[in-house]
This record gives structure tokens, sequence and C-alpha cells, in this order.
């Protein structure tokens, strides 16, 4: 078991979420930053897609049952196992009883504890995420609160430490263009690829609202509800572009002037409120060359942790 001793923070079980069930209206969940969760289960021998605990931005104070080999990810954390430093992208050991306290995230929005093993909390529908908004999946579909104790897939075990490189942050964000991206203006193309883009401090897990010169469109536009995905771009009547999340719903009846690269929604659920960033243009070849990098980096990981053991 995992005991919770406080939280400051929403954190909450997520792995890769679901898939191929937005027909029946249940939304992907999963972590808002896919690359690094694997990136921390990979480093300690798990299943890429095993369950791990994401904390947004504040702190949260646990200790183990068991000796535990642990290791946090995602956000850079200041963090703590008894007093001791520790790091992110680091592999450690919590002994029976220590305490491990994430006390703020440093850089980044979006953290990851990740254990040997995973968390052994049910599978929902094919994925141990906590659905938020729906309140089920994870553990008891709800955030962590002080007093609970949360199984964990590992019974006493250690691993030597080692660290690894975290991927790169980047400020500049891939994108290509979607389905009404020709029902926009030339000045809204121009803008999108060219203007700075401000995270607005009302974005949450279900999208990433920004501000800057409206996206205008050529004409009045209403089109019927349709199905809407993780790092789709809609634009609403008031032109500012909203990045849709993790949890966002089902369906949506704003255009979409275009789509987030899927390598790039880690980066991208990474950047901090007030934060500026750019759209780059790709091509779908260009969108797969970034998600095979990404792939490699994963690689090197389990590569390095392999010859660790």
């Amino acid at each position: 078991m995992m005991h919770v001793a406080a939280v400051q923070a929403m954190a909450h079980i997520q792995d890769l979420g679901r898939f191929d069930l937005h027909c029946r209206g249940i939304s992907h969940a999963g972590a808002m930053d896919t690359l690094s969760l694997q990136a921390g289960n990979l480093l300690l021998g798990n299943d890429a897609g095993a369950a791990a605990l994401e904390i947004a931005l504040g702190g949260i104070t646990v200790s183990f049952e068991y000796d535990t080999p642990f290791c946090i990810t995602g956000a850079i954390y200041e963090a703590q196992l008894d007093d001791e430093p520790v790091y992110s992208y680091w592999r450690y050991t919590a002994r029976r009883g220590q305490t491990l306290k994430l006390i703020r995230a440093v850089k980044g929005m979006y953290g990851y504890l990740c254990v040997h093993g995973g968390f052994d909390v049910p599978a929902v529908l094919g994925s141990r995420s906590t659905d938020l908004r729906s309140a089920f999946g994870g553990f008891e579909g709800r955030c962590l609160r002080a007093g609970d104790a949360v199984p964990v897939n590992c019974f006493g075990s250690k691993m030597n430490r080692i660290g690894i490189a975290p991927p790169t942050p980047s400020l500049r964000i891939h994108a290509l263009p979607s389905s009404e991206y020709q029902a926009f203006t030339r000045k809204a193309h121009y803008r999108l690829w060219q203007n700075a883009w401000t995270l607005q401090s009302n974005s949450n897990r279900m999208g990433y609202c920004f501000d800057g010169e409206e996206l205008p469109l050529e004409q009045p536009l209403e089109i019927l509800s349709h199905a809407v995905w993780f790092g789709a771009i809609q634009v609403p009547p008031n032109g500012k572009p909203i990045i849709l999340m993790a949890d966002a719903q089902t369906t949506g009846g704003y255009p979409k002037i275009a789509t987030v690269a899927a390598a790039d929604l880690g980066r991208l659920a990474q950047i901090r409120f007030g934060s500026k960033i750019f759209f780059q243009t790709a091509t779908p070849e260009e969108a797969e060359a970034l998600q095979h990098q990404n792939q490699i980096y994963l690689n090197k990981i389990k590569r390095i942790a392999d010859e660790a053991r």
C-alpha cells in the first residue's frame, strides 16, 4: 500500500486512457503527458502504460508499506525522501515506512509518481484512468485525499539508482490543418502560424484556452455536433482557440482549424499558465516522424533500465 498523509494538489490515478469508446459518449481520460508517464514506467521496468499518479503543480506526501522503487517524471519537482532530496527522472527505492514528499513543481504542470509494478486499482472499461467528470476508474473515481491507502503491485523489492534525461520541452507546438481550416480567412491562417498564443488560467484537463488575435471565419458557419478528440484546436465564436485535452467531451460543434501533432501533446500539457506558445505547421509525414522520435527516446530508456537490472 501507499498511504497518503497530505495532499495540496489534484492528484489521481491515470494510465494511457480509454480508446474506441467515444461512440458511447465515454471520454478518453488518461495522462495529460503520456510520454512522461511511459518514460517513468519504463525506467522502473513496468509496462509503458502502467497506472501512475498524476499530480498537478502542487504537493503530496506519501509513505509505503513495503520497499518500493519509484520515480518522478513529467514536471520537474522539488521533492524529498525522509528529508533527503530526490530528483525527477531518477529511479530510487523508498524503504518501508519512509516518507516521500513532493513539495512543488518547479517547471511544468503535471508530474507523475510511478512505482514499480504500477498502482493496483481496478481496470474499468479497459483502463485504470480516473474519469473525474463521470467519477469512475482510478481510485474510487476521484482525486486522492489524506488518509487514502492506494494498492501497489510491489511487495518489497529494490532497484539500483539510475537517471535519464527528461524530454526536451518546447514552446513551439506542431499542428496539422484540420477539417474546417479552409473556412477561416487568410488573416486567420497567418495569425495561427505566426502569432504567439498565451495560455489562460481557466485552462484545465478538459481544454487549454489561449488568448491572442481573433481567428475570423470567411463567413458565419453552423455545423452539427461531431466527434472531437484530444489535440483538436477548436475556435468558438470569440475567435480564440481552445485545444481539447485529455478529459475533453466526446462531441463538439465549434469549427476546428487545426490539430496538435500527437507527439507534442505532452509538451503542450506541460506549458504553464501565462506562457506564450507558437504553432508550427506540420505535414502528416512530419507528425509521424516526430512520433518516431518519441519512440526512440522511450526505447533508449527501456534499454538503459534493462541493462541496469
